[in-house]
C-alpha cells in the first residue's frame, strides 16, 4: 500500500510540473481568466455565462494573494484530483499498480494538459463528470443506494460549475433506462438524491428565475453565432483526437464495457457515453465538452489491460508481462511528447517569431475569423496585458488628483486584464461587455476618462470634445498579441456630466441584450 501511494504521489507531482514546463513564462493568463477572477468582487449566486463556483474559487485566490501562481494552480489542482478519482476507481475495479499507473499516463498524455492550463470552468467540469461515473461504478459493485449521494452531490457540484453537465445527467437517465440497470431506480434513496442536488442548486436557479434565465439567452448566443459555425463530422473526429496517445487503451475499455460478458452490469456507462455524444452532436457542441465521458473508460481500458497481460498464457513469463507492461506504458509518452510543443504555449514568442512552429501543417493557427495568425488564438489572448495594463497606469499618473477617473474599455479581456495587472491601488476598469455591463459604480460623478480601445474601434471627435483635454497614451505593440493595436486614451476634465451619458448607454446594452432574451 505504501508503494501504490507513492507512486500515485509521483504522478501527481509529475502533473503539477507538466502544467508548468509546458507554459513559457512569458505567455500572461488568457483573456477569459480575467473575467472569472473578476467576479470575486462581484459575488453572486450566478453570471450572465457561467454558474457561481468559479467565482468562489476566484475569491480564495484572491486571499492568497491574486498572483498568476495561484491563479495556474487551481486548474493544475483539479486536473490532479482527476487523475487520483481514476486511480481509486481503476483500484475498486481490482486494478493492480500496473493498471493504475497505465490510466494516470493516459490522463497526464492527454488534452486534459492543455485545458489544465486555463483558469477556466472545464477543469472543475472534469473532475465532476469523473466523479459521477466514480459513484455509478461503486453503486454498481457494491449494490449500495447510498452512492447516488454521492451521484447527487457530483451533479450538484458540476451544475454550479457549469451548466453542460446537464447533457451528461440526461444521457446517463437514457442510459440507466435503456439496460436492465433501471432497476437502481427503484430506491427511496434515489429520491432523496434528487432533493439534495435540488436544494443545492435552487440558489442558482432562483438567481435565474429573477434576472430572465440568462442562461438560455447565452445558449441561444452560443447556438447562433459560435455551434452554428460547427461541424457534427468534425465534432466526432476530434474526440479521437484527445486521448490519442493513449486511443488503445479507451477503445480497449469501451469495447470491454459495451460487448464483454464480465462487464455486464457497468453495460449503462457504454450506453451514457453514446447517448450523451449523441446529445453534443445534435446539438453541434464544442468537441472539448465531451472530455470528461474519457477518464472511466480509460479507467476500464488500463484495467482490461492489466488483466489481460497477468491471464494471457502468452505472457506467463514474468520478463514477458514486464517487458510489455513497460512498452504500454513508454507508448503514450512517445506519441505525447512530439505534440507538446505545438499544442502548448511552450516556445517563446520571440522563438515563435523567429522560427515559426509548424502550427499551420495542423490548422492550429487558424483562428475563429478564418484567416491564418503566427500563433494560435488561445496563445495569441495570453499576450499583451501587462503591456496595456502598464499604459493605463501611465495614463492615470498624468491625471490631476482632483476628481474621478473612470477605466471603460472595449471587451471584457481588457477590463479583466487591467484590473489583474495594473500598479495603481484602487484603479477599476469597466466595460459593456459579458457580466462588466452589471457591475459599473456611477454612484460618485465621473470626472476623467482612461479609453481602452480595440484597434477596430477609434476614438471619435465628438467623444473628445466631451473633455478639456485629449491624449493619445500609446497602443499596445506586441507582435503577437491578439490585442495589437489597442490603444489608450487620456481624457482630462469632462466639460458635461458624464454619468447620464453612461447610464443611457448601459441601459441600450441592457435592452440589447433583453431582446436577445425575447
Amino acid at each position: 500500500m505504501r508503494r501504490d501511494y507513492l507512486i500515485l504521489s509521483f504522478f501527481i507531482c509529475l502533473k503539477f510540473i507538466l502544467q508548468w514546463l509546458v507554459v513559457h513564462p512569458d505567455f500572461e493568463l488568457h483573456r477569459d481568466e480575467f473575467l472569472h477572477l473578476d467576479q470575486a468582487d462581484h459575488l453572486a449566486w450566478g453570471y450572465l455565462s457561467v454558474p457561481p463556483f468559479t467565482s468562489w474559487n476566484s475569491l480564495l485566490i484572491r486571499w492568497l494573494g491574486n498572483t498568476e501562481f495561484w491563479v495556474r494552480f487551481f486548474p493544475a489542482l483539479y486536473g490532479a484530483l482527476t487523475i487520483w478519482v481514476i486511480w481509486k476507481l481503476v483500484g475498486k475495479l481490482g486494478g493492480d499498480l500496473f493498471a493504475k499507473s497505465l490510466s494516470a499516463v493516459a490522463l497526464l498524455c492527454s488534452a486534459l494538459i492543455r485545458l489544465n492550463i486555463l483558469y477556466q470552468p472545464n477543469s472543475v467540469d472534469i473532475l465532476c463528470w469523473t466523479l459521477v461515473f466514480y459513484f455509478l461504478v461503486k453503486l454498481i459493485r457494491d449494490q449500495d443506494p447510498k452512492n447516488w449521494y454521492g451521484i447527487a452531490l457530483s451533479f450538484a457540484f458540476g451544475f454550479l460549475n457549469k451548466y453542460s453537465i446537464a447533457f451528461l445527467g440526461l444521457g446517463l437517465l437514457l442510459g440507466i433506462l435503456a439496460t436492465p440497470q433501471r432497476k437502481l431506480l427503484i430506491s427511496k434513496q434515489v429520491l432523496f438524491a434528487i432533493l439534495i442536488f435540488i436544494l443545492l442548486i435552487s440558489p442558482n436557479l432562483l438567481w435565474q428565475w429573477k434576472n430572465g434565465w440568462p442562461v438560455l439567452t447565452h445558449m441561444d448566443y452560443l447556438s447562433r453565432y459560435q455551434l452554428a459555425n460547427n461541424s457534427r463530422i468534425g465534432f466526432l473526429m476530434e474526440q479521437l483526437l484527445f486521448f490519442y496517445p493513449s486511443l488503445f487503451i479507451w477503445i480497449i475499455g469501451f469495447g470491454a464495457l459495451a460487448f464483454s460478458k464480465k462487464y455486464r452490469d457497468y453495460r449503462l456507462i457504454p450506453w451514457t457515453f453514446v447517448l450523451t455524444l449523441a446529445l453534443f452532436t445534435f446539438f453541434k457542441a464544442k468537441a472539448y465538452y465531451a472530455i470528461g465521458l474519457y477518464p472511466v473508460i480509460v479507467a476500464f481500458g488500463a484495467f482490461q489491460l492489466s488483466e489481460f497481460i497477468r491471464n494471457s498464457s502468452l505472457f506467463k513469463q514474468a520478463i514477458r508481462q514486464n517487458l510489455l507492461r513497460s512498452a504500454l506504458l513508454i507508448l503514450p509518452i512517445g506519441l505525447f511528447v512530439p505534440a507538446v510543443p505545438l499544442i502548448h504555449p511552450f516556445y517563446s514568442p520571440e522563438r515563435v517569431l523567429n522560427s515559426p512552429p509548424a502550427y499551420s501543417k495542423l490548422g492550429l493557427n487558424r483562428w475563429e475569423d478564418g484567416k491564418e495568425y503566427p500563433l494560435p488564438q488561445d496563445f495569441a489572448d495570453m499576450l499583451g496585458w501587462k503591456e496595456m495594463a502598464t499604459l493605463v497606469d501611465e495614463a492615470f499618473a498624468q491625471m490631476p488628483e482632483k476628481g474621478r477617473t473612470m477605466v471603460i474599455c472595449t471587451n471584457y479581456g481588457q477590463a479583466g486584464a487591467i484590473n489583474f495587472y495594473t500598479q495603481t491601488l484602487g484603479l477599476k476598469a469597466f466595460t459593456m461587455n459579458a457580466d462588466y455591463l452589471y457591475w459599473f459604480d456611477l454612484e460618485e460623478p465621473v470626472d476623467h476618462l482612461i479609453l481602452v480601445r480595440s484597434d477596430f474601434e477609434k476614438l471619435t471627435e465628438e467623444e473628445i470634445n466631451f473633455f478639456e483635454e485629449h491624449r493619445l497614451i500609446g497602443k499596445v505593440n506586441h507582435p503577437l498579441a491578439r490585442e495589437k493595436g489597442t490603444t489608450v486614451h487620456y481624457l482630462r476634465g469632462a466639460k458635461i456630466p458624464v454619468n447620464p451619458i453612461l447610464e443611457e448607454e448601459i441601459r441600450e446594452e441592457k435592452k440589447m441584450w433583453e431582446r436577445e432574451e425575447n
